[in-house]
This record gives structure tokens, sequence and C-alpha cells, in this order.
């Protein structure tokens, strides 16, 4: 790969060298696009005075590059849209629902399409939903949030009174325990989207909860849970150890730069770091501070993991470490033999991912992956690695070990410990299936219980 530095340091060559130097240097680096970077040889006749740039593609440009219709008139004004919107040519990176999966508009699930997603922040547009009631619509001027059981004084605040507290910033994944329950009884869904969709990462910002108990005067000697109940149809709530809410939780008014979205739990919400979704209670009204665990609705009829022998699991509260390549996979098409980056996301509710590594034969033989993204604390992070396909049959599977030295497992050793009866903390590897390069498959890619 040719510097382009060289165009620094030789300020004398001449127009047709230095168009040389950028071409190969071009070649080298820059000519990929959708993670796929051609090695076909250049043509012999090249001719810098006709072509622009190559491209990720088989030929070069041996045109002038044509100006489109956006080129000979102006572009629309910054009041068009007071709300900024993605382009119309993004119009399928869409959150999307299952209607066998969820056919009461009531108790919905949209899922994140983290296929297309770039960096590990999820949109605010694109964060998944999902709901118990229906998404609440409240008036912040009048919801309160109160603090009582165990403690000295009980309170209640306003969402006013809230942002005047010390304020935190973190970002953090929040997942379903349920996101991929349909592959416990080997339901195999073509999509990134349907098998890992129900989860997001975003930034949130707000106050501790640690310092609202603190201010309430928690009683330390006697309090061992606390029970978070929304305002909400449904009155979502559950039961947290004490050393979970003393931890890192803390009670979010904004996301991504901006207050939360209704569907998201507006105007405050819960957030439990690494722990299950449904912990993160939305439209968040009362917090009340006890001796035991109060074994709510949905820690009774859900949330629970049905074991082999018929028993369940009484509390499961952290995702365990998890991984999946978004790219390829069953969304996209191999576009031919060549060089690819496989890229995908890495997460563990126990704290930062150590290390990924990729496998390319199914797991008989693995190749650690780097990561492109910074490497942060129960949040996503990005890996990838270099591959030369050569065209034959190949199957794509990541395992991500985190910093407590937990290794992501294959189904068949989850399947062993916890059965077919469960449908939450899915959390095994999966497996994308290329086919064999040819006229009739085309690169396809299909999910596979392997």
């Amino acid at each position: 790969m040719t510097d382009n530095r060289v165009e620094e340091k030789v300020a004398v060559q001449s127009e047709e060298s230095r168009s040389q130097s950028r071409r190969a240097f071009l070649k080298g680096s820059a000519a990929v696009a959708g993670g796929v970077l051609f090695t076909k040889a250049a043509s012999a006749d090249y001719d810098p005075k006709k072509a622009v740039a190559p491209y990720a593609g088989e030929k070069e440009i041996t045109e002038p590059l044509q100006d489109g219709p956006w080129r000979k008139r102006l572009g629309f004004g910054v009041r068009r849209y007071p709300y900024g919107v993605p382009s119309p040519y993004e119009k399928d990176v869409q959150r999307r629902t299952l209607e066998w999966l969820t056919p009461d508009s009531m108790a919905s699930i949209t899922m994140t399409p983290i296929q297309s997603l770039h960096g590990i922040i999820t949109p605010n547009g694109l964060h998944f939903e999902r709901f118990h009631g229906g998404a609440a619509d409240i008036d912040p001027k009048t919801h309160r949030l109160v603090i009582h059981g165990l403690v000295e004084r009980p309170l209640i605040f306003t969402v006013d009174d809230l942002k005047r507290f010390p304020s935190i910033s973190r970002i953090h994944f929040i997942e379903c325990p349920a996101n991929g329950a349909m592959e416990w009884k080997g339901v195999q869904l073509n999509s990134v989207q349907w098998t890992h969709g129900m989860m997001s990462c975003v930034e949130y910002t707000g106050v501790r909860l640690s310092d609202l108990l603190k201010e309430a005067g928690i009683k330390l000697d006697k309090a061992r849970w606390i029970i978070p109940e929304g305002a909400d149809a449904s009155g979502m709530s559950r039961s947290i150890p004490l050393e979970i809410a003393m931890d890192d939780c803390f009670v979010a008014y904004a996301q991504n730069g901006e207050a939360l979205r209704r569907e998201q739990g507006y105007p405050i919400r819960l957030v439990v770091p690494g722990c299950e979704a449904n912990m993160w209670v939305k439209y968040l009204r009362r917090i009340k501070v006890t001796d035991v665990p109060l074994q709510h609705r949905e820690e009774t009829s859900k949330y629970t993991e049905l074991m082999p022998d018929g028993t369940a699991q009484r509390f499961s509260w952290y995702m365990e470490p998890n991984s999946v390549i978004t790219y390829p996979s069953p969304d996209y098409r191999m576009q031919g033999p060549g060089k690819y980056y496989v890229r995908g996301l890495a997460w563990s509710g126990r704290g930062k991912v150590a290390h990924v590594d990729v496998s390319f034969d199914g797991g008989k033989n693995w190749h650690e992956a780097h990561f492109t993204s910074p490497v942060l604390d129960k949040a996503w992070t990005r890996f990838e690695i270099e591959w030369d396909w050569d065209g034959s049959e190949a199957f794509l599977m990541s395992r991500v070990t985190d910093e407590t030295g937990y290794v992501q497992p294959p189904m068949p050793q989850m399947r062993a410990v916890e059965g077919t009866n469960n449908v939450y903390h899915r959390t095994a590897m999966v497996t994308w299936r290329v086919h064999a390069w040819d006229s009739k498959n085309g690169g396809l890619i299909e999910n596979v219980q392997y």
C-alpha cells in the first residue's frame, strides 16, 4: 500500500505521477464499500485523465463522473425538518415486529435493525420497544417519583427536582431476556433483527439511584431490596437486590442527548446496567425499600427460567456475555469471492468484553478479532476481522469472552443444561451458513443450528 504522505514528500513530481500515487493509495485502502475489498488487478491501460478513482467493483471507472439531478438544483433549506430525519434512501432501516409473535399491539415488541447500525450507539428512533400495557403519555409537570418503605424520610420528587441532583451520563446496552428466545426450540429466523434485535445500546443521562436513596435516609441495617414501579397501565414492577440498586443504577431522564422518548419511559425510567431489560422500569413513579422480595406478577408469571426438571430459577438478573456477526449475515448476500471484513457486536452484563474469536468453519478453528470501538463497561463493543473468502461453503461464528473469564457457549451446550422449555437468556453462539458461490445461490447466507 502506498502511503499518501508520498504526495507531501515529492512536491515536484509530475501531474501524471501524482495521479498514479493517489490511485495506488486508493486501490490499497479506500476501495472498500459495504465491507468488501475486491482484489482484481488494475487495468493496464489506465488513463488518469478519464478516471476519477477506482471503486469497489471488478472494473475501474473509464468514463467521467456523471452529475445527478441533485448536482443541478439547490437542496432543501434548513427549516424543512425542524426535527431531523434520515435520508429517504435509508427508509428500510427501521424497527420491525413479527406479527405472529406479538399480535396484540398493547403488548408489542419491535426489534432494532442492528445489522444496519454502525458504531455502538442506537439512534433513538431505532431503539427496540417492549410494552406490557402500551406506551404511556405522561405530563412531566404532574409526574412524581415517591421513595418510601425502609427509609428515614419518605420523599416525593418532581422531574425538575431530579435534575437538580448531580448528573451522570453512561453508555450501556439494554436487552430483553427473551432476545433470541425462539432458538431454544430450534426456530431459525434469517435476520439478525429477528435473532438479536430485542436490544439496543445508548447513552443515558440521569441521577444516581444511590444519591436518591441516601437523600431519603435508607435504613441500611434493615433494607435488602427495592421494588420499583411504573406509572403505565401495566404497573410494571420488579424486585431488585439492594447491592445492585446501590451500585451503578440510576434514574434517567435523557437518552442520546435528548429527553427520553415516550416508548422508552418518558419522563423518567430506571437504568439497571447489565441486567435484563424488564428491571429497567419505565415511567418510574415509586420505589419501595423492603427487607424481602415481593414476588410481583412479572417475576412469577414471566421472567423466570424453566429448567428441564420442571423447577424454575427464581431470579436471573444479569445478561451473560453474547456476540453476533452482523456482516456478513442473513440480511445480506455475498458479492463474490474476495476479501471481506467480518464485523459484529459483543457485550456482557458482567462488565467489559475481553476478546472475541471468529470461526469460518463452524468452530473447528478460531481467530481473534480486533476491536473497532471503545471497550466500555456493560456496553456494546464492535469487533472486526479480515477474511479472504474463496467462494466455498463456510460457517461463520463468533465467540466472546468477558473480563470475568466467562466464554460464550454453543447452543447444544446451553440446551444440555437448561433444556428447551426456557425462553430467556439465550446467549449461545449462532451460526451463519454461507453457501458456496454459484449462479443459483448467489451468495446466500442463512441461519443454521450448528
